[in-house]
């Protein structure tokens, strides 16, 4: 299969102090809206819409799980009309996930930090490897809570359909 293989680790963590974040070299910042569509079982399908300031890319996205540190991606980029087309196949049962991403490349790879409007003290940390058995480097300003790898309560299409409370860890 040509698909791209996307092996990545996902963990909740303590929102880093985003001033601090922001002066770090190759970050950037950007607002996202992602709406998934009806899809076949097994196939995560959807669209999405990424605002970086003046500029805004439209994706389209089509995931199948391997195990829970891998799935095949099929991504492109998709043009304003055909975005607002796919948005017809949307799934009624699933709500637009908001979220601000965070970018920070660190140690060759680029720490992925998506902070949600639900919750103040937590947010998302997404990191892709190169292989499975490959372990992160996580740099000192980021606090681990959960390594929620793997645990569809954490995955945006799970998130669409239920979002889970601030996990409520001291």
């Amino acid at each position: 299969m040509d698909t791209p293989i996307e092996i990545e680790r996902k963990y909740v963590i303590e929102i880093p102090e985003l001033d601090m974040l922001s002066g770090l070299d190759g970050y950037t910042k950007s607002r996202i809206v992602q709406t998934y569509l009806i899809s076949h079982p097994h196939v995560t399908h959807r669209v999405r819409r990424r605002d970086y300031g003046d500029a805004v890319v439209y994706t389209e996205t089509k995931k199948v799980r391997i195990d829970k540190i891998s799935a095949f991606e099929d991504e492109r980029e998709i043009d304003e009309e055909e975005y607002s087309s796919l948005l017809a196949l949307s799934d009624p049962a699933a709500n637009p996930v908001e979220k601000t991403r965070h970018t920070v490349p660190y140690c060759g790879r680029t720490l992925e930090i998506d902070v949600y409007p639900a919750w103040k003290r937590c947010c998302i940390m997404e990191i892709e490897l190169p292989s499975r058995e490959a372990l992160p480097t996580i740099p000192s300003y980021i606090k681990i809570l959960l390594d929620v790898t793997g645990d569809k309560r954490y995955s945006n299409a799970s998130m669409a359909r239920s979002f889970p409370p601030e996990p409520g860890i001291d």
